[in-house]
């Protein structure tokens, strides 16, 4: 027998984006390397203000208070 009661859509999980860590001044060598560790946090950093903000398109609503998340 077919249970043809509707069922609610599957709950899908869109977790805010992480913010990375920066690196510490001891992991910086200071000799020019390419890349740099501050090179890459840079990087790390742009992706995740693009991220965190079409996060926040997508959840609208949940705050930074809610989700601990930061700019």
């Amino acid at each position: 027998m077919q249970d043809d009661r509707i069922q609610p859509p599957p709950v899908v999980e869109d977790p805010p984006p992480r913010k990375p860590e920066a690196p510490l001044p001891s992991e910086c060598c200071e000799s020019g390397c390419d890349p740099c560790v501050y090179d890459t946090y840079a990087e790390e950093l742009d992706w995740y203000r693009k991220a965190l903000q079409a996060w926040r398109e997508r959840n609208p609503g949940r705050g930074e208070t809610e989700t601990g998340v930061e700019s």
